[in-house]
């Protein structure tokens, strides 16, 4: 017979005892109380939960422990809670540290990142010589049109060939020198479009020396930061301009060389007396590709406008992306006349119209500014084939009545750039021009400029889809990254696009921070522009991280105008943002806080600031507001003013 302190085994005869199962158990769902089971009885699984739950080893004898209070339990109840968040959080901070290990290893490399998803051209890398001076490029093949013509005047009709082009610009890098300009040194242009703008720039590579570009619309103060952020030693501007710089220059020893017709005024050079040096006088300049040749300013992705350094490996790579190799992404050649309308200060018309044009041997026809009527006339007249253009000059094309008028049948190829253009308006221009090609790229200037460019210009072309930027330049890499965490992202994702590749900038002037924002560690250039790249590789541009305001084509820098109104004694804080317009596609307007007891009324703001800047920049309309919106560490939060605006204006002010 059994003794009764022990437990049967499963082959002895079953016990007449209840089994003592602990008696906080006995009201659980895993024992019945209305039972007395016994280990012969008791489902197996049963038993093993029981003896694994119960708080203490399993009883050999059969006295049953006393019941517990109720304190006891709910004591016990938060011991076991208190145990098992421990457990939780312990097992939180191991993954925690080991999340931060391996993040710790792949910068050490030791465990390789995830891979970026790259995007690249349709069409195949090409080899590109870029270690020669930009001008070396562009005319290495000037033997073969030396005779041809190179640039138009539009409103004289004078026309320089290619080697009367190349020799101006020979003999004015030697009269800059002869003023002091040595290889490294800055000079502003301050000029409209013109045959000497042309000359002007080409001298800067013969020279060795930087040009930073400039709008002559520009207020004193503009010039004068511009000036002097880049460190111009001398700036070339007409006549009519001087008067605008001529304290600064003074104050800062800056020589003045004014091009026009008659003698130089007081206290400035001639352009003319410049171009009279002889070319042998420019000694042979020791010459580096990464040396700086042009110096453009932009607002970069936020805050103030900054030098953008396009050397003269990155400016050659740029047009060779563009129109080199057997099937060129841009398709131009020696009997092509390209439409020069768009500014020469800015990269796109200064890139993809000046420096294309003259690498294939074009004629390039300047118009000193945009007028539908005389751009009409000078269409039919030299037979243009080639009109780059930006949105706000297609929707002036397009209203016109005059554009009936004229036999445009020459213009084969029509480029659209600096801004999106929507389909509409797209189908209602291809009606006034349906033999030509239409076609969109995406470029910035710390790109180069351009990133992307519709494959329909090639030489063998491609689809292309209606509102696409084109495809990535060949011998570049774009990416599409989620703005938050960094991850590359895959096709048809949207998210920030990143470009890399030999055509980028090499930074900003004077601003190492700045450029270390822009260009990560592995060389990606980050533009601030949202969108995304489809499965036929082609790139769609939805939105802006950038606070930059785009006024037909041209930036505006929110920055720059909160510093202006903040200045005013009336006005106590600001923000400015865009808003949608039909002719212009975004013009800045400003939410504005009061001074205490300040009734300053919205025009006094708008002719306040319209003293101080260029006319594209001006403030558009004033909303009075009690606070701006700012987030704890004071940065404006944009997104709920222009969430304000749309609100007002129900067609909604953004993309």
């Amino acid at each position: 017979m059994p003794c009764e302190s022990t437990v049967c085994s499963p082959n002895s005869a079953p016990i007449s005892e209840p089994f003592p199962y602990p008696s906080h158990l006995r009201s659980s769902f895993l024992i019945p109380t209305t039972s007395s089971p016994t280990p012969n009885s008791l489902p197996l699984h049963r038993y093993i939960i029981a003896s694994f739950a119960a708080p203490f080893p399993f009883p050999r004898d059969r006295e049953e422990k006393p019941e517990k209070g109720a304190k006891e339990l709910q004591l016990e109840f938060f011991s076991r809670l208190f145990s098992v968040l421990c457990s939780f959080f312990s097992f939180l901070a191991l993954c925690c540290l080991l999340i931060y290990l391996r993040s710790v290893a792949v910068g050490m490399g030791s465990i390789a990142p995830p891979e970026d998803i790259i995007f690249r051209s349709k069409l195949p890398d090409i080899e590109i010589i870029n270690d020669i001076p930009l001008h070396t490029y562009c005319f290495e093949r000037i033997a073969q049109f030396a005779h041809r013509p190179c640039v138009i005047d539009g409103a004289t009709g004078a026309v320089l060939t290619y080697a009367e082009v190349d020799a101006a610009a020979r003999r004015f890098a030697a009269g800059l020198h002869g003023v002091g300009i040595r290889r490294g040194d800055v000079f502003m242009i301050l000029l409209r479009n013109s045959p000497e703008f042309v000359i002007a720039f080409l001298a800067a590579s013969y020279g060795g020396a930087v040009a930073t570009t400039a709008n002559p619309f520009y207020t004193p103060g503009e010039i004068h930061k511009q000036a002097v952020g880049s460190g111009a030693r001398l700036i070339i501007t007409e006549s009519c301009y001087v008067d605008k710089i001529r304290e600064f220059a003074r104050e800062r020893g800056v020589t003045i060389v004014t091009v026009g017709d008659g003698p130089a005024p007081e206290g400035c050079r001639s352009f003319a007396d410049l171009m009279r040096t002889d070319a042998g006088a420019l000694p042979a300049v020791e010459f580096d590709p990464n040396d700086v040749v042009a110096l453009p300013y932009s607002s970069g992705t936020t805050g103030l406008p900054k030098g953008v350094m396009l050397t003269h490996r990155s400016l050659i790579t740029s047009v060779a992306q563009q129109v080199d190799g057997d099937n060129p992404n841009l398709y131009l050649h020696e009997d092509d006349v390209l439409l020069c309308v768009l500014p020469l200060f800015h990269i796109y018309s200064l890139n993809s119209v000046l420096l294309c044009g003259l690498r294939v041997g074009a004629t390039i026809l300047i118009m000193r500014r945009f007028d539908v009527g005389p751009l009409l006339e000078l269409v039919q007249r030299y037979q243009v084939t080639i009109a780059p253009f930006v949105p706000p000059i297609v929707l002036e094309f397009v209203k016109s009545p005059l554009v009936d008028g004229y036999d445009l049948s020459s213009i084969r190829m029509v480029m659209s750039g600096a801004a999106p253009m929507g389909k509409e308006l797209e189908d209602k221009f291809m009606a006034k021009l349906p033999n030509a090609q239409l076609g969109q790229g995406y470029g910035m200037t710390e790109a180069g400029p351009v990133l992307s460019m519709c494959l329909a210009f090639a030489k063998e072309p491609f689809e292309v889809k209606s509102g696409a930027c084109g495809s990535v330049v060949r011998n570049a890499e774009m990416k599409i990254v989620d703005p938050e965490t960094g991850a590359s992202l895959g096709p048809n994702q949207r998210g920030e696009i990143c470009i890399r590749g030999a055509q980028i900038m090499k930074g900003y002037i004077n601003d190492p921070e700045a450029t270390k924002n822009t260009i990560d560690k592995d060389g990606w250039l980050h533009t601030g522009d949202i969108g995304y790249v489809d499965d036929d590789d082609e790139v769609f541009i939805v939105d802006r991280l950038k606070e930059i305001i785009k006024y037909k084509g041209f930036q505006v820098a929110p920055a720059e105008l909160e510093a202006l109104l903040i200045a005013h004694p009336n006005i106590a804080d600001a923000a400015v943002v865009p808003m949608k317009d039909e002719a212009a596609g975004e013009v800045p307007v400003a939410f504005v806080v009061r001074s205490n007891g300040s009734k300053i009324s919205e025009d006094e703001i708008k002719q306040y600031i319209s003293k101080e800047v260029v006319f594209y920049k001006r403030i558009n309309k004033v909303f009075f507001t009690e606070a701006i919106p700012k987030s704890p560490s004071g940065k404006i939060l944009r997104k709920d003013l222009r969430a304000k605006l749309a609100a007002r204006f129900p067609i909604g002010p953004f993309p």
